[in-house]
């Protein structure tokens, strides 16, 4: 008889004692077959874990923008953005901070609820400003956006519930004023 594994993790696991940095990277291409995988291959020669990934078409359907949340050590920041910046079909490739940039992140969170738990769920869910997006008898699905901390905050409050699943989208960012992204 095999156990049955989850694919998604509710809970983070504990930091390692080598802390890598988050970098937020924006990455603008050609809509082309075969980028991502030639994006991905400097990350992985380079030591970097892709922590996140959002690819998307742009305005023109000729291009697309990839925010990429990548960990490693800053040392060898500089060194990726160069080297995919020269890959065939980036237009250009760019790091980006909560200083220069929004960024903004979405949950989905699956609980299972009967009528007793609803009404603590849905006062947490409405203190993070998110919203329930299906309803059932023993179940509901909740909608959070905001920055990263704002929505480990919500799952560390709502764990205290049977969460049924969690879908987590990274990063999305857009330059501040009228900065290119």
């Amino acid at each position: 008889m095999s156990e049955r594994v989850n694919a998604t993790t509710d809970k983070k696991p504990a930091p390692a004692a080598d802390i890598l940095h988050i970098h937020t990277l924006s990455v603008m291409v050609n809509n082309q077959p075969g980028v991502l995988g030639r994006i991905c291959a400097v990350f992985s020669r380079r030591g970097f874990n892709i922590e996140s990934l959002v690819v998307s078409q742009t305005r023109d359907p000729r291009f697309s923008r990839m925010t990429i949340g990548i960990s490693g050590q800053t040392t060898g920041l500089g060194q990726i953005i160069l080297q995919v910046n020269k890959l065939i079909d980036v237009i250009h490739c760019m790091e980006h901070t909560d200083r220069d940039a929004v960024s903004k992140e979405l949950v989905l969170v699956k609980i299972a609820a009967g009528p007793a738990e609803r009404t603590e769920i849905l006062q947490i869910i409405g203190h993070y400003g998110g919203k329930t997006v299906d309803l059932q008898e023993d179940s509901l699905i909740a909608m959070i956006t905001g920055n990263s901390d704002k929505l480990d905050a919500a799952q560390r409050l709502l764990g205290k519930f049977e969460i049924v699943e969690t879908v987590r989208t990274g990063k999305v960012v857009m330059a501040r004023g009228l900065a290119e992204t």
